[in-house]
């Protein structure tokens, strides 16, 4: 039962209850239980999962009565994978793209990414994982992959109190990396190393932006993981291209898509902190173009304030390592670091080296990572593109 003050949002589409809306619970449900959610006077406002242990304890899969069962789970797999059909996902370019977003196909609590034949699956709620043999089915018959792996996250597993497989569940089990193209790019990522479901698809076409901006500059990109935006430059023309990452590993494997992508010698690794690399860029003269995407920072808005704080740091840096004039492309991918708050960081952070910062464009996820307008925390990646002026 919801207490009153508490319905508007769910009744307007928003798919969460969260644990201080929750007045009481009836008939005794269990961890991954379906439950039905009803206002104070009765009215049923949907059904989900139970995870009566987290701040969460419901995400609605359905609204009104209707029980959810696999042929609602088949359903809505189908209609994801015609969505991103009518994206032109997949096509002869681009083999690696996000095939049901959570909340945004309806499916709270579970991510499928497919990469080539290879899907990479997460499962952040209990009820999820305690139905994923026919959600499994339903992919392997939707799609025909010739594997699925779990991707699920050990943080979210161990907050909703089950053991993830993170491996192969199904199909090839000597599968080692991920073989996709985005963009006409080809990549190989080693599991081993692969972070979220392996690859940042959300950013694909910022990644196009940027490759267009880099023609005849000097373009630096920090956390550059597997190297990715830096490939967009280097093949959009750039004078110079340096990328850095404080993985060795990560650096390795960037390094290894040069060659295949016909651009051998077109980018420089340094296996360096961020901060440390921005500070020397500015000592050095600066880029022309400097990109700052780091790792998520603010998982919670708990964590909200210390992510601003590094987010202005780096906006210090990147701003420090842009010549007068030149460009920073900044990004976060944390929910909890809006849009506003991000310009504000960047903002600040000029102000602390002297500069002013124009922000010319904002960017946000890709089309294949859809938002229901109810629901603003869906909205997890923002992005801007600024001018830094001299001062």
């Amino acid at each position: 039962m919801i207490r009153a003050g508490h319905v508007r949002p769910l009744w307007a589409g928003h798919p969460w209850v969260y644990a201080q809306a929750v007045e009481r619970v009836e008939g005794g449900a269990s961890p991954g239980d379906e439950v039905e959610v009803r206002d104070a006077r009765g009215n049923v406002l949907g059904r989900g999962y139970y995870s009566p242990g987290s701040a969460i304890p419901v995400r609605l899969l359905s609204r009104g009565a209707e029980p959810i069962d696999p042929g609602l789970v088949a359903r809505r797999v189908e209609a994801a994978v015609a969505h991103r059909a009518e994206l032109g996902l997949p096509s002869a370019d681009t083999s690696a793209y996000r095939v049901v977003h959570a909340e945004g196909d309806d499916l709270p609590g579970l991510v499928v990414d497919r990469y080539g034949d290879v899907l990479c699956v997460q499962l952040a709620t209990l009820g999820m994982k305690l139905r994923e043999r026919e959600i499994f089915d339903v992919l392997e018959r939707a799609l025909r992959p010739r594997a699925i792996v779990d991707r699920t996250s050990p943080t979210a597993a161990r907050l909703e109190r089950f053991e993830p497989a993170r491996g192969v569940v199904r199909g090839d089990e000597s599968l080692q990396a991920l073989e996709f193209r985005e963009r006409g790019f080809g990549f190989r990522v080693p599991l081993a190393i692969a972070q979220k479901t392996g690859h940042y698809l959300d950013q694909r076409e910022l990644r196009a932006r940027v490759e267009a901006l880099a023609r005849g500059r000097r373009v630096l990109d920090v956390h550059c993981f597997t190297g990715s935006f830096s490939l967009a430059a280097a093949r959009g023309g750039a004078m110079e291209v340096v990328a850095v990452d404080s993985s060795p590993a990560a650096i390795e494997v960037a390094a290894e898509q040069l060659g295949p992508n016909g651009l051998a010698g077109k980018v420089r690794f340094d296996c360096e902190d961020a901060h440390e690399a921005l500070a020397r860029a500015g000592r050095q003269g600066g880029f022309d173009l400097v990109l700052v995407d780091p790792p998520k920072l603010a998982p919670s808005r708990a964590s909200r304030d210390r992510a601003a704080s590094v987010m202005r740091r780096l906006s210090e840096g990147a701003c420090r390592a842009a010549r007068g004039g030149g460009l920073v492309v900044l990004s976060s991918c944390s929910a909890a670091v809006s849009m506003d708050l991000l310009v504000r960081s960047l903002a600040l952070g000029a102000r602390e080296v002297g500069r002013r910062a124009v922000v010319l464009e904002r960017a946000f996820q890709g089309p294949d990572h859809p938002v229901p307008a109810a629901f603003p925390e869906g909205l997890y990646l923002s992005s801007v593109v600024a001018r830094i002026e001299p001062p």
